[in-house]
This record gives C-alpha cells, sequence and structure tokens, in this order.
C-alpha cells in the first residue's frame, strides 16, 4: 500500500527529478554537493557541507546559503518508491522483533528488544535524512541502498537468535548499514566524516560482542555491557556533534517518509497476522472459527491505530507547521516528534504484534493469560497512543487529552488478559480506542461548544 500523499505528489515528480538529479557524475565525490544542510549518521549530525564547488545543480535548486522558501514555485520533494522499498525491508525487521519478544515474554526480552531497536531506529533515521538530503536518482546510489537495505534484512533474519547463534551475523549486517550510510553521505556531505566515526564504533562493539559465546551460544554478560555501550555511544553522540540550525530539511519528504513507515509497519502487523492464523488453521470447525475470529479482532486493532494516525489529517497539519518553521526550529521538531515521539510509537506496534500473535495462538480454547503476554499487550497500546500523543504535542496537530486517557485505559487492561484471556483484552482495546475516536470526532463536529472551539483555535494556529 501506497499513502495517498505519494500518489497525489507524483506528478510533480519527473519535475523534481529534473532538479534533483543534476549532471550524472554530480553525486560523485569531489563533484557539486547534492546537499549543503544535511548530515549525519541518525538524527544527529555534523556542521554543513563544504560548498566549495562553483555553480553546477544543486539537489534543492538553491545555493547552500539559502533555504527554500515555503510557497515558491519548486515542487516538494516526495518520497520515492525505492524509499518505500527500503521502508518494507526496515518494516520487517520489526516484525521479528515482535517475534523475540513473544519467544518468552519475558523481562530479558524486553531488554533485547529495546537495546536492538534503540540500534536500528538510530540508522533507520540516519537513512530517512540521507534521502531528505538528496533522493536515491542515479543508479550508484540506489545500487547502494540496496545493499544497505541487504544489511537490514540480514539484521532481521539474525535477530530471533541475535543473543545467540545469530549475534554475529547481526553485529556484521548492522556493520554493512552503517558503513553503506557513511559511504552514501560522503557522496553528500564531507562533513559526515565528523558523524560516521560514532556509528562505525557502536557497529564494532555489537559486531565484538556477537562473537563472545558461553558455553550454550549465548552472549556472555560482558556482550551485553558491549551492547549498552553501543547504543550509547550513538544516543550520545549529539552531545558532542549538535545537530542544532546544521540541517535544511524538506517538510513535505520528512512527513510523508515517516507516515509511509508507520502505513507498511502496520501492513506487515495484518500479513503476520494472516500468516500466523493460516498455520494454525485445519483444525475442527469451532477452532477454527475462533481462530478467524481473533484475526479479525487483530485486524480491527491495526484499523483503529490506522485510523488514530491517518484519519485525523495529522500528515497535513504536521507538514503545514514544519513548513512554516525556521530551519533551525525544523530540526529540533524532526528530532523531537519524529525521531523521539516514533519510538514509543513503533515499540508499542512491536509489544502489540507480538500480544495478538499469542492471542491468535490461543484462539482454540479460551484461557486466561499468560500474564506476560497481557502485560506486553496492554503497555503496547498505551505506548503505542503515548507516542502518538508526543507528536500531536510538539507539532500541535490535534487534541490528545482523550488519547491520553485512552492509555491509561489500555495499560489497566493488562489484568482482564491475565484473568479473562488475550481475545477478551483484545476486544475491550480496540472497544476503548473506537470509543476514543468517536468522542473526539463527536468534539470536532460544530455545535458541540468547548471541543468545537478548541478544535478552530488549532486551525486558526495552523492557517496563521
Amino acid at each position: 500500500m501506497v499513502p495517498a500523499r505519494h500518489c497525489r505528489a507524483s506528478r510533480g515528480r519527473d519535475v523534481r527529478r529534473s532538479v534533483t538529479s543534476g549532471p550524472p557524475d554530480s553525486g560523485a565525490a569531489g563533484g557539486t554537493p547534492a546537499d549543503a544542510g544535511a548530515a549525519g549518521g541518525g538524527p544527529a549530525g555534523a556542521a554543513p557541507a563544504d560548498s566549495g564547488a562553483t555553480g553546477g545543480v544543486f539537489a534543492d535548486g538553491f545555493p547552500p546559503d539559502r533555504e527554500p522558501v515555503p510557497g515558491t514555485d519548486e515542487p516538494p520533494l516526495r518520497v520515492t518508491t525505492l524509499e518505500l522499498f527500503f521502508d518494507l525491508v526496515f518494516a520487517f525487521t520489526l516484525t521479528q522483533l515482535a517475534t523475540l519478544l513473544a519467544s518468552g515474554f519475558t523481562a530479558a526480552d524486553v531488554a533485547r528488544v529495546l537495546l536492538i531497536f534503540g540500534l536500528l531506529w538510530w540508522m533507520y533515521e540516519g537513512y530517512a535524512w540521507l534521502t531528505n538530503a538528496r533522493p536515491p536518482v542515479h543508479a550508484a546510489e540506489r545500487l547502494l541502498l540496496l545493499v544497505g537495505m541487504a544489511g537490514f534484512l540480514t539484521i532481521g533474519l539474525a535477530i530471533p537468535d541475535g543473543f545467540g547463534g545469530g549475534s554475529l551475523a547481526l553485529g556484521l549486517g548492522y556493520l554493512v548499514v552503517v558503513i553503506v550510510h557513511a559511504w552514501l553521505y560522503l557522496r553528500v556531505n564531507r562533513n559526515i566524516l565528523r558523524v560516521a566515526p560514532f556509528n562505525v564504533a557502536s557497529a564494532v562493539l555489537v559486531t565484538v560482542a556477537g562473537s563472545l559465546h558461553g558455553p550454550a551460544g549465548a552472549v556472555q554478560p560482558a556482550g551485553y555491557v558491549l551492547w549498552i555501550a553501543a547504543l550509547a555511544v550513538q544516543l550520545g553522540s549529539p552531545l558532542i556533534v549538535h545537530p542544532r540550525g546544521l540541517f535544511e530539511l524538506r517538510p513535505a519528504h520528512l512527513s510523508e517518509r515517516h507516515s509511509a513507515l508507520l502505513l507498511v509497519a502496520l501492513g506487515e502487523s495484518v500479513a503476520a497476522i494472516g500468516v500466523g492464523a493460516g498455520r494454525l488453521a485445519g483444525h475442527s470447525g469451532q477452532e477454527d472459527a475462533r481462530l478467524v475470529a481473533a484475526a479479525v479482532l487483530g485486524l480491527a486493532l491495526a484499523a483503529t491505530l490506522w485510523w488514530i494516525v491517518f484519519g485525523g489529517g495529522d500528515e497535513e497539519a504536521a507538514e503545514r507547521v514544519l513548513t512554516l518553521a525556521t530551519s533551525e526550529r525544523r530540526t529540533a521538531l524532526a528530532l523531537s516528534a519524529y525521531f523521539y515521539g516514533n519510538i514509543p510509537l513503533l515499540l508499542g506496534l512491536v509489544a502489540m504484534a507480538a500480544g495478538v500473535g499469542e492471542a491468535i495462538g490461543r484462539a482454540a480454547r479460551l484461557q486466561a493469560g499468560p500474564v506476560g503476554a497481557a502485560v506486553v499487550l496492554g503497555a503496547g497500546a498505551a505506548l503505542f497512543l503515548a507516542g502518538n500523543v508526543a507528536i500531536r504535542r510538539l507539532l500541535q496537530t490535534g487534541p490528545v487529552r482523550l488519547r491520553a486517557a485512552a492509555a491509561v485505559l489500555a495499560l489497566s487492561t493488562c489484568a482482564i488478559g491475565a484473568l479473562a484471556g488475550l481475545e477478551v483484552q483484545l476486544v475491550v482495546i480496540t472497544v476503548t480506542l473506537v470509543a476514543m475516536l468517536v468522542l473526539e470526532w463527536r468534539q470536532s463536529v460544530p455545535g458541540n461548544g468547548a471541543g468545537h472551539a478548541g478544535h478552530s483555535a488549532r486551525c486558526g494556529r495552523m492557517e496563521a
């Protein structure tokens, strides 16, 4: 599935490519810089690129010392089909994280998921900012991006045993992801050399951790220490190379790219539900009926999550906010809303996928628990809503009070799942989210007093 905005923007893509492509060798090292404002591995980056070349065509159509002015005739940069392909591969790693979490629903499984996700999300953002600075229009750039995708695929395949026999493969795959990112960014902005050492050091730490196996093949405690150090190196890099005021981000592309990722991740979660239900089908008619009912409940939850993210026009509102913001403010919003805000949202999606999968696996007979799966399912819904609330508050794209209340209610359903069954908990969570959406809709309808007044005030701020 492709976001509607991506389809609407296709008319301007040919025009945009005539601007972004430049001469055949414009992306090579030493040629004209494709973008003088963006850099970095992950959201943190280096200083603006050195614009030593004169003349030539810049990727954004503006000299390096000028920011594109919203409202000009230049068509906005949109997400390319190769970036959507990239997101499909990254979403596969999220489904594998759900598999890892569902292997035991233990605190150790949660810790492993957090460590792996932290590193993967950092580098995904690095690639998102890379293609925001320069879309992959040349064959060499596309091939290198495919190599980076192969690295993410290798990581995804190794995730279920990422702290066992597959730990070395995971580290090597991550090293490939980091090196390809640095090489591609070097073709855009040589200041990536200030940031790449942090990413490479992190990848080396993960690879070394993968080689530290105990007698049973599991990673030794020292390996976990290296994993924590690797995550600290990357997340701490902005303290040394501060990104404030160093980037020229294209708001339309940034908003659409993160929306596309969420849509793809939701789609893959539904596909995982179908695959899991298909493997368990073929028993008695009553058991198959319960299996289908659990799968449909999973689809209903995914559809409700889609409505929460895409049903209120948040993407368009976020794009307007980012477009009107100054360059420095836009970078700060991109970091806080899209990088940090999506962390609980995506982790919540992973947790809910694991919980729904467990519910489908136990759908043949209605029974309580397990407690770990119930906690993961409830906490996942709460995390998803908390991330959405954070993004909405930061970008001022809609009301948050009902969503915050729904997050608390979703977390309280853990007891229902542990005592009455995961299927019952799944019904309660879905009904809670639907009720929240209905109440929000009623408050937004003209004539509903304070709700309508607040909605009008928000619209006025956006139009201003």
